[in-house]
């Protein structure tokens, strides 16, 4: 067996099942850890941390230290009234003596979802969700919490509530937020109701109770890591998150107290580091403490370079929970790499040269010269602030003129991909199908496809295709709210294009081309069909990634005749709607013609192409149809919503506050894992929590 087709074999045995060794490994039998409603937690376990040398395991315990610190801000960046109300979750379930069960029953359950969307948002479809408990209920529970001992101390920069009247204050103050369907109904919404434009409409914190016409003509300087408020006096200013700089000359801003706390853990993070890396942590503390992109910029050049076994990223990286397209979110993750898959994963990054001139995009579009990705298969032990376990693949950094001159780094998370397949299993593929071939082929080759599709879109997709000098600087400014949708989509498109080239099979990273080509392409035909099991209400998509794939199928079948085709059929009486791809050829011709639409698009920052496009295939959708979907998939049984749980790393201590030992646990509950992190900003939770 040559050597690329044993990575393959490897590639495909990791990510298509979760051993009996890696059971044992992980102390754990079931990856299911905890279930409510419609939203499964899922463990991730990470069986290499035994492998790493301890000077390892000691900088993998203090980046997962700082990932911690930084997770409350997203639920600030999320709503308003996201710190208040987790505050107030958390000391009710750390102390429920007293409670009434029945009502601490519904608000424990609250508290996980809302925990697992940062909020009470749902993190993919931006809708709120509505607690099952009263508002009553809550304050009771709230007060006997506090008799408990509960909001004696500050929870970061909360105060104290010492007294009855302050919680009573407290519970009405969050009122509306909690149980007002109408009050702030979407996370980020854009495509907004009601008379209000995109921000307005948004219960996001990146504008504060601005418009978008307030914004006009408005330059920010902090454009990723700042908040836009409207000052006394009329004019527009950044609330910066920063730390501050120790000698003063930078003030603090906002988050200051979480950067603070981040700072201080990869202070000795540094030390456990090797040089390029404590280079990049170095950068990345100036950042936190000054908010300047030039040191954010350098954090991602000396980061983007170093091939680290413990890697990490953490920041305000992603843009899509703003409207505009332009605030970072805070996210964070640390991971250990997975050396095998890896193997596989860099056949593609040396061959980029190769795929990017087989692009069906003008050649004007084609970059010439390529700086070689680093790629990586990782497990993963700890995701937090705005990073979802439904994160299989990531491309990094974002910034053009970093990936320009110094290439990007790949992540696929294949921890996160074997939580996911152990947990929703293949009984959706027999409901949903078009015919037993689609069945047969998604069970022989789904997970093949679904991997091998990550792996190109993150490895060939998104570091795809050269700008024009019109928008050299970068495409987001251009393309606005649109840009991600566009962006997600022609990486999947490029994965799609390049499925069939038999380069994939000189190279071993493809077993059966064409039935593995085949289930890629009736997963992305389905796509758009069966994700709207995720959207209860409503009648438009508003996340990105769902925006591309219903982009991609729907364009493809309107363009192009006898590509792909929507039916119904009866089943005991019952008409059910699928989705087949009838010709799996000129389905490929119009991935081709969207693609290099979308390469045009980009390279030219054609704002009213892109907006044409998405509002016309991605973004609504037939809610009797939806209504259906959710019908058959409700009969299933299975979780439609992920959150994960994380790898608990303890460590001790010898006199000096050196590391001596870092030991890996695993959670057996999501509540223990959440009020955990809760209890680094909080000194009364935390007492609380040893003394039980």
């Amino acid at each position: 067996m040559k050597p690329h087709n044993f990575a393959l074999s490897i590639l495909l045995l990791l990510m298509m099942f979760a051993t009996t060794a890696l059971c044992q490994q992980s102390n754990a039998s079931n990856v299911l850890v905890e279930r409510v409603g419609d939203t499964a937690f899922i463990q991730l376990h990470a069986p290499s941390f035994q492998a790493l040398s301890p000077r390892q395991q000691a900088l993998a315990y203090w980046l997962t230290q700082a990932s911690i610190a930084i997770d409350p801000m997203i639920y600030d960046q999320l709503s308003a009234y996201g710190l208040q109300q987790k505050r107030l979750l958390e000391e009710i379930v750390a102390r429920p003596k007293g409670i009434d069960p029945a009502a601490m029953a519904k608000i424990a359950e609250f508290a996980k979802l809302f925990w697992a969307s940062r909020g009470n948002h749902n993190e993919l479809t931006s809708q709120k969700f509505l607690p099952t408990f009263t508002f009553e209920q809550l304050e009771k529970a709230a007060l006997i919490a506090q008799q408990n001992g509960a909001f004696r101390t500050a929870y970061a920069d909360l105060p104290p509530l010492k007294k009855p009247s302050d919680v009573t204050r407290e519970v009405q103050s969050l009122r509306a937020s909690l149980f007002d369907p109408a009050f702030e109904p979407m996370m980020t919404a854009k495509s907004p109701v009601g008379g209000k434009d995109t921000i307005q409409a948004s219960s996001n914190t990146f504008y504060q109770d601005l418009n978008l016409d307030d914004l006009k003509g408005f330059q920010e300087k902090y454009a990723l890591n700042s908040r836009v408020v409207k000052s006394a006096d009329g004019k527009l200013t950044e609330l910066v998150y920063r730390a501050g700089t120790p000698d003063g000359k930078v003030p603090p801003g906002l988050y200051a107290t979480f950067l603070k706390k981040a700072v201080e853990c990869f202070e000795k993070a540094r030390g456990y580091a090797e040089p390029q890396q404590a280079e990049a942590i170095g950068h990345l503390i100036r950042f936190y403490q000054t908010g300047e992109y030039a040191d954010w910029v350098a954090f991602g050049t000396t980061w983007v370079q170093n091939d680290a076994t413990v890697d990490f990223d953490n920041g305000f990286i992603e843009v899509y929970r703003d409207a505009r397209g332009a605030k970072g979110s805070s996210q964070s993750f640390v991971t250990i790499t997975d050396k095998p898959v890896t193997t596989a994963m860099k056949q593609l990054a040396e061959n980029a040269g190769y795929f990017e001139e087989k692009a069906p995009w003008d050649a004007k579009y084609k970059r010439e010269s390529f700086k070689l990705p680093v790629v990586k298969a990782v497990e993963t032990l700890v995701e937090t602030g705005d990073f979802a376990v439904t994160t299989i693949g990531d491309n990094l950094p974002n910034e053009n003129e970093i990936h320009e001159k110094y290439g990007s780094k790949n992540f696929l998370f294949t921890g996160s991909s074997r939580a996911l397949d152990e947990a929703t299993g293949k009984t959706a593929s027999a409901e949903f199908a078009a015919g037993p071939a689609e069945v047969e082929r998604s069970a022989k080759y789904g997970t093949e496809a679904s991997s091998l599709l990550v792996a190109m879109h993150e490895v060939i997709g998104h570091g795809s295709g050269k700008l024009s000098d019109r928008v050299s600087g970068g495409a987001q400014p251009f393309l606005k709210e649109y840009f991600s949708t566009l962006e997600e989509g022609r990486a999947d498109l490029m994965a799609l294009w390049n499925v069939w080239d038999p380069k994939l099979k000189e190279l071993g990273l493809i077993s059966n081309q064409e039935e593995v080509a085949k289930a890629m392409y009736d997963s992305a035909a389905l796509a758009a069909l069966n994700q709207l099991r995720r959207i209860p209400h409503g009648d438009t998509i508003e996340e990105d990634h769902e925006r591309d794939r219903q982009l991609v199928a729907h364009y493809i079948a309107d363009k192009v005749p006898g590509s792909i085709e929507q039916f119904t059929r009866k089943d005991n009486d019952n008409a059910k709607t699928y989705v087949r791809v009838a010709d799996y050829q000129k389905m490929r011709q119009g991935v081709g013609m969207l693609l290099a639409e979308l390469m045009r698009i980009k390279a030219e920052g054609d704002y009213d192409a892109i907006k044409a496009l998405v509002d016309k295939y991605g973004v609504h959708f037939d809610p009797a149809l939806r209504d259906q979907i959710l019908a058959r998939y409700k009969k299933l049984n299975l979780p439609t919503y992920f959150a994960g749980v994380n790898a608990h790393l303890t460590a001790s201590f010898d006199k000096n506050g050196e590391v001596e030992k870092v030991e890996i646990h695993y959670w057996d509950s999501p509540a223990a894992q959440y009020l955990d992190y809760g209890a680094m900003y909080d000194k009364g939770l935390k007492d609380s929590l040893a003394a039980h």
